[in-house]
């Protein structure tokens, strides 16, 4: 596990590539980001960079199977792709690299995945979730949002972005994806119920220009989520909101990991008595 470096690790006989950032997971709290639907670890930018440099705390990233430069995973993808990833896999990835206390930042697809692990409990060291554009329910926006990808894609515009950073990849992510949204929609996809079992604090942070999604998405989580959620709607943002609003994104995950974790010497404590 190099700082900083790429590396990968071997999870259910696949190969994922992933980045380490800052303290390792016995030095102190972890923070996973879980990337979108058509992400990898790479289009995080620098975030996590700037998470790890004002927290204190070390910085997960990977691609899950089938992204970036992980194993390939062929389409057409089950519906269920997004809970095997938070029952199953995410799991996994943790405990191959030791992680023992860790706040969720999952985007979109990423953010969902999050919600849903910490609905079903899955991930015993979760602290807290920080959801980024998040899908909690399938809605008329989701599906609009996916049909305008198809086009782009179909006109190689997207599918030139998508290449830089999948690679060989690149079509079974983009259909993998796409098609199974499209179902889900039309299954009218829906894991607000899971939302009333989750227990650990919860930020959602969303652009009120989402093209994936509206209010209705984060209006959810904070009304069903027993404690509630703190909720952050930047304005003139998208849904790749760390593009559009770098700054403010960066701000509320160190501020929300504040008050999970404490200040940075508190945290540590915190964690090695925890250990």
């Amino acid at each position: 596990m190099a700082d900083g470096r790429w590396g990968h690790l071997s999870v259910r006989g696949q190969q994922l590539e992933y980045r380490w950032v800052g303290p390792r997971p016995d030095q102190a709290p972890t923070m996973v980001f879980l990337h979108e639907g058509l992400g990898s670890a790479a289009l995080w930018r620098d975030l996590p960079d700037r998470v790890a440099s004002s927290t204190g705390c070390g910085v997960l990233q990977y691609s899950r199977h089938g992204y970036g430069g992980s194993s390939r995973k062929p389409h057409p993808w089950p519906d269920t792709y997004l809970q095997d990833e938070a029952e199953f896999w995410l799991p996994q990835v943790l405990n191959v690299l030791g992680v023992r206390q860790a706040i969720l930042v999952g985007h979109s697809d990423g953010g969902s995945i999050s919600a849903i692990a910490a609905g079903l409990g899955s991930v015993p060291q979760l602290a807290g979730i920080a959801l980024l554009a998040p899908h909690v329910m399938a809605e008329p926006a989701t599906l609009a949002g996916v049909r305008g990808a198809v086009d782009a894609f179909e006109k190689a515009r997207l599918r030139d972005h998508l290449h830089r950073y999948h690679g060989e990849n690149t079509d079974d992510v983009f259909w993998g994806w796409a098609l199974a949204w499209e179902r889900l929609c039309a299954d009218e996809w829906d894991v607000r119920p899971l939302l009333a079992q989750v227990t650990v604090p919860v930020l959602v942070v969303q652009g009120d220009d989402d093209e994936y999604g509206s209010a209705a998405q984060y209006l959810s989580i904070q009304s069903t989520v027993p404690a509630g959620a703190e909720i952050r709607v930047l304005p003139q943002c998208r849904h790749l909101l760390y593009r559009d609003c770098p700054a403010e994104v960066t701000e509320a995950l160190c501020a929300f990991a504040g008050r999970v974790f404490g200040d940075e010497s508190a945290s540590v404590f915190q964690y090695q008595a925890l250990a």
